[in-house]
């Protein structure tokens, strides 16, 4: 059920020469390429025209759904928008049309059909998968000022009785509609997302939405994603109460959701002599409720990733294989791995419910659109008794305290959240009892680096420095990830480049990291040594950073104002440098402590001298949090404040 961002591995690669003609170009297009468009800055690269669904539904579930769209392309940075492409299921949907064409400034057209199409599977990360992408790309044929557009018809027999739709893009969009008809006495809703709301045109049984006139959604940094600041909606649709909507699934609350959710997942979760053995076995040392979960928990993560995706459209894409499919393979994707769990945990008389979850943005589930639609991850909620303490557990009203975990999350032990998944909208499964909450946010102090830095110095200026880091929580997942993804030479290289971005002309002696993982703890220890590190001024003053090296902590606010609110990840960090002064001198100048307080975070930084030392301590610590745009310079001041402190010198007199 997990799915990472569409990439297309191609295995059908046809790409005919582009047919020039013109007669065949549809009404629609001729017009939204004649009328007249704005004029924006020269930072806007396309303008989309023209953005048509047409959605029609018969009482079988059978769904027809006809995309229109022309974009103007105003540049040559803009032509990678001229793409027409669509996902489908081969198991039950069909791509029955798919044609484009390109109308250049001069009048010249340019027809693309089958020959100039590709379709590849659509996630590389699956072993199989139904899912696949067809493409037409018309890039190569773009010059400033030409117009693309397309025509998709796809048929499909889906079993979700809902249609999203985007209204807006990054660049501009004049016009965006969708229209969805059902049959008679059938009704439509429309639930919209980062726009006020939406009334339908209500025509017979066809219902239209329409957004005009959107301003382009340009990224910055840390802003939320584009699925929270781009108009988008969802439309769902009802039979008449007590008849059957044919194959669709309709819901009307998270209880529905939940309910289905447990008829295809439940029966999976099954039991024999050797899965119970294995399931006692890894757990014959432990000593506590929590030590028995973190040991079925190990066990889960060490089982291989493969997804094969089967009947997706059917919702296959969320009923997990049998747990004993998934031991006896040793192999399988997230809801696998929460199912295996949840079987080794009966087996101990733990109970244990899958949670299904949006991965990757925490901010992405929306409360008032019941469906499970909204998800692409699976993790697992354990009940835990009063005994277990751990900062992911949550209280479900009806189902008690539970400790929620991620199985697939190769870095995260039990007790730990991906900081992608904490605070976010989740779907406890648990039949009639299943219910949306709030995932927990561990707090900063739960995901702080440590670093203590001793550091002499002499006369000339040049020092040898141990500088020695430990860290926890998602601090140590973030070391751990990089340590597992590079080689050791290629890791030695970025820990290097790290010392010498500080420290020009470092020599690094020693690097030696150590993970926890079971603990949930990373620590890494370096040696190095750098000549005139400090700047000698005839002998007499010697003047140096005591920030040796940057903290890991990374905000761009480099831009004076921003128009998006600004995304803060929880954080702690904590650093003392001890200097050991040269003989015959002594401090002449150092910077004054500071101390920034705010309702996002707090800040400190202070210097003493004691025993021959100079000793500089800084500490920071952020909340997870989303300031607001209007915010935004009070935070870039925060930080701007704290790095004046950091970059400021201290200055040694000789005595």
């Amino acid at each position: 059920m997990r799915t990472n961002s569409l990439s297309l591995i191609l295995t059908l690669l046809i790409f005919a020469s582009p047919v020039f003609a013109g007669d065949d170009v549809p009404a629609w297009l001729r017009q939204v390429t004649a009328s007249t468009i704005p004029t924006y800055d020269k930072e806007v690269v396309a303008v989309t025209l023209h953005d048509e669904a047409r959605v029609t539904v018969d009482e079988t579930g059978k769904v027809i759904t006809v995309t229109t769209h022309a974009v103007r392309i105003l540049s040559r940075d803009g032509r990678g928008e001229a793409t027409a492409a669509t996902t489908y299921n081969t198991d039950s949907e069909k791509v029955k049309e798919m044609r484009a064409w390109m109308l250049r400034p001069n009048g010249q057209v340019i027809k693309y059909g089958k020959e100039q199409t590709m379709d590849g599977v659509a996630d590389d990360n699956d072993v199989y998968n139904e899912a696949r992408r067809r493409l037409i790309s018309g890039k190569d044929d773009v010059e400033p000022g030409a117009v693309f557009g397309y025509e998709i018809v796809v048929e499909s027999k889906d079993i979700f009785a809902y249609f999203p739709w985007g209204f807006g893009d990054s660049h501009p969009v004049l016009a965006s509609s969708i229209s969805v008809t059902v049959p008679t006495d059938w009704r439509a809703e429309g639930v919209v997302f980062n726009h006020p709301k939406i009334e339908p045109i209500v025509n017979g049984s066809t219902y239209t939405w329409q957004a005009r006139n959107l301003d382009g959604i340009k990224a910055e940094s840390g802003s939320p994603s584009l699925a929270n600041l781009v108009p988008r909606m969802v439309v769902r649709i009802f039979p008449p109460a007590g008849k059957s909507a044919g194959l669709l699934r309709t819901f009307e609350s998270w209880a529905d959701v939940s309910r289905y959710m447990s008829e295809i997942s439940d029966p999976q979760v099954q039991l024999d002599d050797a899965l119970a053995g294995k399931a006692r076995e890894i757990t014959a040392n432990a000593k506590t409720e929590f030590e028995k979960i973190q040991a079925i928990g190990r066990y889960a993560q060490g089982i291989k990733y493969v997804s094969i995706q089967i009947g997706a459209g059917r919702g296959g894409g969320y009923r997990p294989h049998s747990s004993l499919e998934v031991f006896k393979k040793s192999y399988g994707d997230c809801k696998d791995k929460a199912n295996l769990m949840r079987a080794m945990l009966k087996a101990l008389n733990i109970p244990a419910y899958p949670v299904i979850i949006y991965s990757g943005d925490p901010t992405f589930v929306r409360e008032e659109w019941p469906s499970p639609g909204q998800f692409n991850h699976c993790i697992i909620a354990v009940k835990v008794s009063d005994e277990t303490q751990a900062a992911t557990i949550i209280t479900h009203p009806k189902l008690g305290r539970l400790l929620i975990f991620d199985a697939t999350d190769e870095d995260t032990p039990v007790g730990d959240l991906p900081d992608h998944e904490q605070g976010s909208f989740a779907l406890i499964v648990a039949a009639n009892d299943g219910m949306l909450m709030r995932m927990p946010t561990t707090p900063p102090e739960a995901n702080k680096l440590v670093r203590h830095a001793d550091v002499t110095i002499n006369e000339s200026g040049n020092i040898n420095a141990k500088i020695s880091e430990r860290s926890v929580g998602q601090a140590a997942v973030t070391e751990r990830r990089l340590f597992k993804a590079l080689a050791k030479p290629d890791y030695t290289k970025r820990i290097e480049r790290w010392i010498t971005r500080g420290i020009t002309g470092a020599n690094v002696s020693k690097i030696e990291p150590a993970d926890h993982q079971a603990e949930g703890k990373f620590a890494l220890d370096i040696e190095f040594a750098a000549q005139a590190y400090g700047q000698s001024m005839r002998g007499k003053l010697l003047v140096f950073k005591p920030a040796l090296v940057a903290h890991r902590f990374s905000l761009d606010l480099t831009e004076p104002k921003r128009k998006h609110p600004l995304v803060l990840e929880s954080e702690a960090f904590s650093e003392t440098v001890r200097v050991k002064l040269p003989e015959g001198f002594e401090v002449d100048e150092m910077p004054d402590s500071a101390k920034l307080e705010m309702p996002f975070g707090t800040y400190t930084a202070n210097f003493e001298v004691k025993d021959g030392h100079l000793i500089f301590t800084r500490q920071l610590e952020v909340k997870a949090t989303t300031i607001p745009a209007v915010l935004y310079p009070v935070v870039r001041d925060f930080f701007g404040r704290m790095r004046g402190v950091e970059v400021s010198p201290v200055v040694l007199a000789k005595k």
